[in-house]
C-alpha cells in the first residue's frame, strides 16, 4: 500500500477510518520515518501534515541557535559552589532551561554516542526490523512516534527508546559508546540533582533521597532529511514529564524554546529538518523517580500553609501524573500540570 498520496478524508462510512490505514501501512513497513526517505520519497505522506495554526508560529518562535545568547550558560567547575549554585537558582526560576560546560562528560563519549544512534539508524531495515514495536515492557525498542495513533499528525523523526534504570537492559544488548555515556550522565544528574537542592536552601542530598535519579529512560531520536520540512515538525510543542532532562544535540540543531510553582518546566519543540543531506541527532537522557506508589507534592520544607507560602499543587502519585500527561495529549491550551493545582 502506498501511505505518500494525497490526503484523503479521516472518516469514512461504516466506521472506516482511512487515516488509520495509512498510519497502520506506515508502522507495518517498520522502517519508520527512514525508510521513506531511502524510498526516494519527494513530498511528505498526509499523516505528518500538521495544522497549519501549529506551523504558523514556527517563524515567531525562538531557535536554540538564535538564542544562544539569551541561554544561560553554567560553567560547573569555574566558580565557587555557591556561585554556580545561585547560577543554577537563576535559570531554574526564569528561563527553565540552561548548558552546562565542564560537567564532566567525556567529549569522546558524547560523540561516540551520537554516532551510535546514527550507525543504528543509518544501518539496513532488516538489522533494525527485530527491534521496532510499540510493546512498552521491552527495555530496547525503535519506533517512530510513540503517540503516532493517537495525535493529530505524525512527527518527522524516528526513536530508539531504553529503559536504563532501575533494571538496565543485559550489557551484551548494549552498544560499549551508550554505556559509558549513560554512566557519565548519571554522576552529571546527580551533580545538577545536588546544585538544584542548594539552590532551594535544602541539603544536597535532599533531591537524590527523595528518589528523584532512582529512573534513567534514554530517547536516541534521529531526524531524517524531509523533503517538505514547512508541512511538518520533528516534535511537537510541550514538556517533559519527568524530574531532569540532559539533552545531548548535534551541530545540526533544530529545537525550539517556547517557554511559558518555583522552578520552571520549559516547551520545546523541534523542528522537522531542513538539511537536504544531513541527518540531525539528539539524545534526551530523563532522569525520574522510579514508578512506586508514594505521593510526590511541594516540598514540605518550602511550604508554610499559615503564612505566606501556601502548597501550590496536591499530592499525586508518579502513575496519575503520567496518566494524566499521556490522556491529555499533546498541551494545548495550559500546562498539564495546572491539572493538579489546589483550588
Amino acid at each position: 500500500m502506498s501511505i505518500t498520496k494525497a490526503a484523503v478524508p479521516v472518516a469514512a462510512h461504516g466506521g472506516y477510518d482511512r487515516r488509520r490505514e495509512l498510519l497502520q501501512a506506515f508502522d507495518d513497513t517498520k522502517a519508520g520515518v527512514k525508510g521513506l526517505v531511502d524510498s526516494g520519497t519527494k513530498s511528505i505522506p498526509s499523516i505528518f501534515h500538521h495544522p497549519q495554526d501549529s506551523l504558523a508560529a514556527i517563524t515567531s518562535s525562538t531557535t536554540a541557535d538564535e538564542a544562544a545568547a539569551t541561554i544561560p550558560v553554567i560553567d560547573l567547575a569555574a566558580a565557587r559552589r555557591e556561585e554556580v549554585v545561585a547560577l543554577v537558582r537563576a535559570a531554574a526560576e526564569t528561563a527553565g532551561f540552561f548548558q552546562v560546560v565542564n560537567h564532566g562528560v567525556p567529549g569522546e563519549a558524547m560523540a561516540a554516542m551520537v554516532a551510535a544512534v546514527r550507525h543504528f539508524n543509518e544501518g539496513t531495515v532488516e538489522a533494525k526490523r527485530p527491534y521496532y514495536t510499540r510493546d512498552t515492557t521491552r527495555k530496547m525498542r525503535f519506533y517512530s512516534n510513540l503517540d503516532l495513533f493517537q495525535s493529530p499528525a505524525a512527527s518527522w523523526r524516528d526513536t530508539v527508546f531504553l529503559d536504563m534504570a532501575p533494571e538496565p537492559p543485559q550489557p551484551e544488548e548494549l552498544p560499549e559508546a551508550l554505556r559509558h555515556y549513560v554512566g557519565a550522565v548519571r554522576k552529571l544528574a546527580v551533580w545538577v540533582f545536588e546544585l538544584l537542592s542548594e539552590s532551594l536552601g535544602l541539603a544536597s542530598d535532599h533531591l537524590a533521597e527523595m528518589g528523584c535519579g532512582e529512573s534513567l529512560k534514554v530517547a536516541c531520536n534521529y531526524y531524517p532529511p524531509c523533503p517538505e520540512p514547512h508541512l511538518t515538525l520533528g516534535n511537537t510543542k510541550h514538556t517533559d514529564p519527568t524530574f531532569l532532562t540532559v539533552l545531548l544535540q548535534d551541530a545540526v540543531g533544530g529545537l525550539q524554546l517556547v517557554s511559558n510553582g518555583r522552578f520552571r518546566s520549559v516547551e520545546h519543540r523541534v523542528l522537522a529538518n531542513q538539511s537536504a543531506d544531513t541527518a540531525r541527532v539528539s539524545v534526551a537522557a530523563f532522569v525520574d523517580v522510579g514508578r512506586s506508589m508514594r505521593q510526590y507534592g511541594p516540598i514540605q520544607e518550602l511550604t508554610s500553609p499559615d503564612g505566606g507560602n501556601p502548597p501550590i499543587y496536591r499530592s499525586v502519585t508518579v502513575e496519575e501524573f503520567i496518566v494524566h500527561f499521556y490522556r491529555k495529549g499533546s498541551e494545548q491550551n495550559r500546562p498539564r500540570l495546572d491539572y493538579f493545582k489546589l483550588e
